[in-house]
């Protein structure tokens, strides 16, 4: 199934008859909106918001990544037997720490750094993709293989922000080339079940045939994934969550916290805004970010557009 361009309106199905619907176990991002929904909501929230200016940076780069899943040509495919074989060991057809790269991701990383030489961005943000111009390409694999495999150095993370958002592109339209129906989740269901990867948040649903339902949200591919409520989505116990948001801040963005494992989660709830986006708010709620980390608890995994926070 195919993620609608934004999660309020995503397309979904079910029987026109009506009686019992079951949620969807995976849905593919639309490369035509995923970006894009991206970028709109994140100037939306940046109306008077604490970080405005990096939340308009932010969907400048959103923009840009629109820009190259829209207009960079085809990819070669992935061999159907392939994903079958992962499929059938119950492991990621795209394990974004295995995957062998096509050459086409930094075609990808082109588009961006041209989108935004176009714009008033930050000195600071133009100095570090003028150094990544003059990299070589081994360099800039390196950094890729880095960022993939969580080991990159501090002197990395700048230069990150942009190689991140590029395999970002890349990973979604790989994994939007593939066909749901023979996809499966993983035994791990904190994980994405078409490159492994953790979610960048968790968006509980209030429409569609089954209202209520939770999906994660992949940092890399942008596929989201069906997972039980009210089980932590790092150890999967039950016993020991609950949500905490701030006073006067918005109700539609929760942190889901732990107290076995010590870990939180973002949730975002549709029945609060209608219009939330599992990127855009994740960014714009740092503050509840630093809230519950200085209360004792770790975030499950890092966006991986945050890592130069």
């Amino acid at each position: 199934m195919r993620q609608g361009g934004a999660p309020p309106t995503g397309k979904w199905v079910g029987s026109p008859l009506g009686g019992v619907s079951t949620p969807e176990p995976l849905l593919l991002a639309d490369l035509t909106t995923r970006f894009s929904a991206t970028a709109a909501r994140l100037r939306a929230l940046a109306t008077g918001h604490p970080m405005t200016k990096w939340l308009g940076f932010m969907a400048l780069l959103s923009d840009a990544q629109d820009k190259a899943a829209a207009t960079l040509p085809p990819m070669p495919g992935i061999d159907p037997s392939l994903v079958e074989q992962s499929v059938a060991a119950r492991m990621p057809p795209l394990a974004a720490d295995g995957h062998h790269r096509h050459a086409a991701w930094r075609d990808g990383l082109a588009v961006l750094f041209e989108e935004l030489d176009s714009k008033d961005i930050p000195e600071s943000a133009a100095a570090v993709i003028a150094n990544m111009r003059g990299l070589p390409v081994n360099d800039v694999e390196d950094l890729a293989d880095g960022f993939l495999r969580g080991a990159l150095s501090m002197g990395d993370v700048g230069a990150a922000l942009y190689g991140a958002a590029a395999l970002q592109v890349y990973f979604t339209r790989l994994a939007a080339s593939l066909d749901a129906s023979t996809l499966r989740l993983l035994p791990q269901r904190g994980l994405c079940p078409c490159c492994g990867s953790t979610p960048v948040s968790g968006l509980i649903t209030a429409s569609g045939p089954t209202p209520g339902t939770r999906y994660l949200y992949c940092s890399l591919c942008s596929t989201a994934w069906n997972h039980v409520r009210a089980v932590c989505i790092t150890c999967e116990s039950s016993g020991a969550l609950l949500l905490k948001g701030i006073q006067g801040g918005s109700a539609a963005v929760q942190a889901e916290t732990c107290d076995d494992c010590h870990t939180y989660a973002k949730m975002l709830y549709q029945v609060k805004d209608t219009k939330v986006d599992p990127y855009a708010d994740d960014l714009a709620s740092l503050g509840l970010d630093i809230m519950v980390s200085e209360a004792g608890w770790a975030r499950h995994a890092p966006n991986p557009l945050l890592l130069v926070g």
